[in-house]
């Protein structure tokens, strides 16, 4: 009977035991999930003063507003060149220098060589001319020269370019002529060819004007070289087309 009671009182006991552990359990577990729920709270300290601008101070400087700095902002500072620069460039002036030099001495030999070569032309051969075109040939022939060319110019009977040259010996002769060796070619009458062509005669293009003065000759002011001289027709105009013009 005592074992009885003993084992009621343990088995009572143990049952009060579990409900405590069933009902502590939960409370300890919602213990347990508060718990991991952690919050924390910082705080800085509050900045006094603004953040400098560096980009901003190292390109500009305060200075006292009557500062006088003597105009350095205007300053023409002179660009230095390396020796080598220097060098390259000496050397290149003189290569020009020589490259001009050789070009000249070329055409003084070709205008030797041209003048060596010219067709003679003996003008007691030439056919008659008759009224004004007598005169403008003979004009014409008597001050051809070597120095009487230049290269647009036209303070007769020196200094002259060609056009100049066929305007001035016409003028002599009583006829007023345009400046321009375009615009003698357009006056007067035109000639059909060279074949039909009279002492007289002017023979112009664009870019050249001669006087006609028979045998397919021409007189004319060719360049500085050669000055005012007769030369075949082909000569002076290289296969470029002319015009032939008669006046007066």
């Amino acid at each position: 009977m005592k074992n009885l009671k003993q084992t009621v009182i343990a088995f009572t006991a143990a049952i009060a035991a579990c409900a405590t552990f069933i009902a502590v359990a939960p409370a300890a577990t919602a213990a347990d999930q508060n718990s991991a729920v952690v919050s924390s709270e910082r705080s800085f300290p509050k900045t006094t003063t603004a953040r400098k601008n560096l980009l901003k101070e190292s390109t500009s400087t305060d200075v006292e507003s009557d500062s006088n700095w003597g105009g350095i902002e205007s300053l023409n500072v002179p660009q230095t060149k390396s020796q080598a620069e220097k060098d390259a460039e000496a050397k290149a002036q003189q290569e020009a220098a020589e490259k001009a030099a050789e070009k000249a001495a070329q055409a003084q030999t070709q205008a030797a060589s041209r003048s060596a070569t010219r067709e003679s032309f003996d003008t007691s051969n030439l056919p008659a001319a008759t009224g004004n075109a007598a005169g403008i040939v003979a004009l014409g022939l008597a001050i051809a020269a070597d120095d009487r060319y230049v290269y647009g110019g036209c303070n007769p009977p020196y200094n002259m370019d060609c056009s100049c040259f066929v305007q001035y010996v016409f003028g002599q002769n009583g006829i007023s002529l345009p400046r321009t060796s375009g615009a003698q070619a357009t006056v007067g009458v035109a000639v059909p060819s060279l074949a039909e062509a009279q002492p007289g005669d002017i023979i112009a293009n664009a870019n050249h004007a001669a006087i006609y003065i028979g045998n397919g000759m021409v007189v004319d002011a060719e360049n500085y070289g050669y000055g005012i001289r007769t030369n075949p027709v082909s000569w002076s105009f290289g296969g470029s087309s002319y015009s032939i013009r008669r006046v007066g």
